[in-house]
């Protein structure tokens, strides 16, 4: 091994890559991102809906609602300067329930209290101006939500950071991660190890195995939900605008099957959120006898399950079943029939939950001896890219003594 690099960033989706591009333009380093498969941006950067989220749900003074407001205008700067489409649209969220209201008067606080100029309380004629097909008791329009193809603004960075001098090692799934005094040497299947001063744990799906190999407790397990998604038929596209969508279940960090436009053409619903037994089980028989033993022995997985699984049960019907998945749409959009629909592609969030069965909602980042770990990085955390990066090469500053070159 004759390099040994000051940087060694585990993981190669859009926060990795972030991460990596703000260290990057800091002179003098020596810079280097790990990924476990063939392409960047492979799990959750790559199949989620594209959305660039404005802030609204986020509770005022979590890292969530400071990254993802400061973030978006970020990423928004990003993509001017660098040629990456996108669009700002706007979107409806929307009451169809009597009980959903004080939810919805919640979201509408949160958005003015996360400084969302413009946003406001709507009706049912004015829900029916925005979204002619779209059926509610009220709603809010957030006319900062937008829609990108967080693939390419991935790929975008990783060119940036390659011409500032750092590499990119895709098939680079880490196996080991040994500590000496003075260095920290990382293993990968490729039989390749990697000397470095420090490393960051970008990993996602595996943020929490990384930190184990790191000889780190995360104090948490990450469970993998799947969520699958249908699209509109061409000739049905007129139902939908731009974005719709329904007013979340507070007790969970999902938001609900919706209709979302897509960048490049196209109308995803969904998704949905269903236990999956495989970290990247992207389909109903994906299958990992090590993943389900794991989640199977542990506590904070079971007592997650006790307290949720009535919704877990619903969300499985939903899987098998795309009539209930229709119903579920209808109640936003009446018209929608189940022939409009054809199977789209699905994603897999990582949910970290903590001993206890507590779902971590809001961004987790832990400091060790010479690393740093993004241990929970869930939605917003494509919008939220560029400032979760800015803030991390922050940390690393000062945790990693960076500017004493050690």
């Amino acid at each position: 091994m004759s390099t040994t690099y000051d940087i060694v960033v585990v993981g190669g989706g859009i926060v990795g890559a972030a991460t990596a591009w703000t260290l990057s333009r800091r002179p003098g380093l020596k810079l280097a991102v790990l990924e476990a498969e063939s392409s960047l941006a492979a799990h959750q950067t790559g199949n989620n809906s594209g959305v660039i989220h404005s802030g609204l749900y986020y509770k005022p003074g979590s890292l969530k609602a400071a990254n993802c407001t400061r973030g978006r205008a970020m990423l928004l700067d990003f993509c001017r300067d660098h040629g990456v489409k996108h669009e700002i649209c706007g979107k409806v969220v929307v009451a169809t329930r009597e009980d959903e209201l004080p939810a919805l008067a919640t979201l509408e606080e949160r958005g003015h209290a996360n400084g969302l100029a413009g946003i406001r309380r709507l009706d049912p004629g004015g829900i029916r101006a925005i979204e002619p097909a779209c059926a509610g008791i009220a709603g809010l329009w957030v006319p900062q939500t937008g829609i990108i193809d967080f693939k390419e603004v991935t790929a975008k960075l990783a060119d940036l950071f390659r011409q500032q001098g750092g590499e990119v090692h895709t098939g680079s799934r880490v196996t080991a991660i040994t500590a000496s005094s003075d260095a920290i040497t990382v293993r990968c299947s490729t039989g390749a190890e990697y000397r470095t001063r420090h490393l960051i744990n970008c990993a996602g799906l595996q943020s929490d195995r990384i930190a184990r190999l790191a000889g780190i407790d995360p104090r948490l397990r990450i469970i993998p939900f799947r969520g699958e998604y249908y699209e509109l038929k061409p000739d049905r596209h007129s139902l939908v605008r731009n974005l719709i969508y329904p007013v979340p279940d507070p007790r969970f960090p999902f938001l609900g099957v919706h209709f979302t436009r897509m960048v490049h053409g196209g109308i995803e619903c969904g998704p949905n959120a269903v236990l999956a037994f495989r970290r990247e089980g992207y389909t109903r028989s994906s299958f990992s006898w090590r993943d389900a033993g794991e989640m199977a022995g542990y506590s904070g997985f079971w007592r997650m399950a006790r307290k949720y699984w009535k919704t877990g049960m619903g969300e499985f019907h939903r899987s098998f079943s795309k009539p209930a998945f229709v119903r579920a749409l209808q109640r936003l959009l009446p018209a929608l029939q189940e022939e409009d629909l054809v199977p789209g592609g699905a994603g897999v969030r990582a949910q970290a939950v903590t001993p206890e069965g507590a779902l971590v909602d809001d961004f987790r980042i832990e400091k060790s001896a010479r690393m740093i770990h993004v241990l929970n990085a869930p939605s917003p955390a494509a919008t939220s890219s560029l400032s979760i990066g800015d803030t991390i090469a922050s940390i690393a500053t000062h945790h990693f003594d960076l500017a004493a070159g050690r």
